[in-house]
């Protein structure tokens, strides 16, 4: 069974992480049948509030990698919100125009829900592209060093009911829980990525019962989590064989418009 990586974050910055280390992962990925991989950058190297010069340094070495491996990789557009309109719409245009980028991608430079995001659905409407928000439940995230600016999943579901014509991704469906399920449940513009803790037994199960595999995408969040043990999770999953064959590649494939 084929499988599409939405969330990874491949990293060439660090000691060891060269193009060796692509070729290795590539490689390896490949053994376990992840035929597509989708990067979305190195967004932790300098803190979660980047600079536009900083922004554009980590979408470069993703457009890098994408058109060295055009079959293997494409990429989502990391950006920082709070930067304002004119340097959000700059960077998405020249990611996409220039680079072929198939998204947007968002850390923890702010809320989902706050004002600065009208710019990023802007962005998505008018190049026509799905946004990807990292999510976590702040529940969870009082217990754990996390970051001090956390999207919750209420705070995407927010953005989401703005903007029901954007295509969202709220990633992390560990760190959301069922809480996240829920959240979002009535929001047919946003899918679910496996991302974020290691696997949680039922969970999966739970997201697929009340958003429907369809809306399901899987990720894995490599290098901080392990690609066996989350495409394990799926295909241990107590779900139907064409679930698991939505979540691990069909989903991700045609939301990104990839045969």
């Amino acid at each position: 069974m084929r499988v599409f990586d939405i969330h990874t974050h491949p990293i060439l910055r660090r000691e060891g992480c060269g193009q060796s280390a692509v070729k290795r992962l590539i490689r390896e990925s490949r053994a376990l049948g992840i035929t597509r991989m989708n990067i979305l950058g190195d967004v932790a190297h300098n803190g979660p509030c980047q600079t536009a010069e900083q922004v554009t340094a980590i979408n470069e070495e993703s457009a890098q990698l994408q058109a060295a491996y055009p079959d293997f990789f494409t990429f989502f557009c990391y950006l920082n919100p709070t930067l304002g309109e004119k340097a959000v719409m700059s960077e998405v245009e020249r990611c996409v125009n220039k680079h072929g980028a198939r998204g947007i991608k968002l850390e923890a430079a702010n809320h989902a829900a706050d004002p600065c995001m009208r710019n990023i659905a802007r962005a998505a409407r008018e190049f026509d592209i799905v946004v990807l928000q990292h999510s976590w439940s702040t529940d969870t995230n009082k217990l754990s060093k996390g970051p001090k600016v956390q999207t919750d999943p209420d705070h995407t579901a927010l953005f989401a009911q703005r903007n029901p014509e954007v295509k969202i991704i709220m990633a992390h469906l560990y760190g959301c829980g069922h809480r996240g399920v829920i959240a979002v449940k009535s929001l047919p513009n946003v899918w679910v990525d496996t991302s974020g803790a290691y696997p949680i037994d039922g969970i999966l199960e739970y997201a697929v019962e009340h958003l429907g595999a369809k809306r399901v995408l899987y990720g894995s969040d490599i290098p901080i989590r392990e690609s066996r043990v989350k495409i394990g999770h799926v295909q241990g999953a107590r779900i139907s064989a064409a679930g698991k064959k939505k979540i691990l590649y069909d989903n991700a494939a045609e939301l990104l418009g990839i045969a």
